[in-house]
């Protein structure tokens, strides 16, 4: 018999995450000694090498690769169980594991998290801040319980639920002659200048679909990893940027930038929850849409 724990399979997804036996080790909330003893003992048990060390490097052999779907599969199962014994006990106790994306965090999570925590105070929310793709597939896989982004999500395995719409505004370099008089058509040719976030965020593919008529090989010059990071840009006179509703308060006190409308109707993106499809923490995910709802994004960019 082999013998395999449920704690090495935890260990195993969390360095398959993070290929980094600290940051797994942090991932898994235990130190790196111990994370590092329970893989060589799964290692041994299976009589096969599961990650290749090199230095400070981490790489997954063929056996693992072919091993993680699999563990994920069961961790997914092992939480459904748990989830599922937790039944009847009063609403939204304990663990909860809630994915966001980047553009919606920092502006969200400041109003909605006093809400949840005063209507569900034995609430252990736990939160990832990652790209829609990322959050997609932790979802299905079972590691998280659900997550917040923008519509469209295109999984069959997921169910999502519609909280709030958030318009769109450009941020300009204050004083520039081009925006002068807002609002701002969609086919602008000052929208030549439009600066993107890199490939995998959302807004990203958002600022292509709302600037469409502008050539890609503008948009194409710049990037960054974040909407602050843009804004600085900005700021600075480099281009403008797509701003979402909820963060253009915050970024119109900023020194050297203007929010500007674009012309009705304003572009706007959904946001939503979304879980996986199994029911099995429907009701939950509901009771926290619930609230998160109330917060529309005139209220959060105040």
């Amino acid at each position: 018999m082999i013998g395999l724990t449920v704690r090495q399979m935890l260990y195993f997804d969390a360095l398959a995450q993070t290929l980094h036996f600290g940051r797994a080790a942090k991932l898994a909330g235990v130190s790196q000694p111990a994370l590092s003893a329970q893989i060589a003992e799964m290692e041994e048990r299976l009589s096969c090498p599961l990650f290749e060390r090199g230095g400070k490097t981490v790489q997954m052999t063929d056996e693992a690769l072919v091993l993680q779907p699999r563990i994920e599969r069961i961790l997914a199962d092992i939480r459904d169980v748990e989830t599922t014994a937790r039944r009847g006990r009063p609403a939204m106790e304990g663990r909860f594991r809630l994915g966001i994306i980047p553009t919606v965090a920092p502006y969200l999570l400041p109003r909605a998290l006093p809400e949840l925590k005063r209507h569900f105070p034995a609430l252990q929310l736990e939160l990832r801040e990652a790209v829609t793709a990322s959050l997609v597939e932790d979802s299905a896989s079972g590691r998280l319980d659900a997550f917040i982004a923008a519509l469209p999500l295109d999984h069959p395995g997921l169910v999502t639920e519609e909280l709030f719409p958030d318009r769109f505004f450009l941020a300009v370099p204050a004083g520039d002659p081009a925006f002068a008089s807002p609002p701002v058509p969609p086919e602008s040719p000052a929208l030549e200048r439009l600066m993107l976030l890199e490939e995998g965020h959302c807004l990203r593919d958002q600022a292509l679909a709302v600037c469409g008529n502008v050539r890609p090989v503008a948009m194409a010059s710049y990037g960054a990893t974040s909407l602050t990071t843009l804004l600085q840009m900005v700021a600075h006179g480099l281009g403008v940027t797509l701003v979402p509703e909820m963060a253009a308060s915050a970024a119109g006190v900023m020194p050297d930038l203007r929010i500007v409308p674009f012309q009705e109707p304003m572009p706007q993106r959904m946001i939503c929850m979304a879980w996986r499809r199994n029911k099995v923490r429907q009701d939950e995910c509901l009771e926290l849409a619930k609230i998160i709802r109330g917060l529309d994004a005139a209220v959060l960019a105040s």
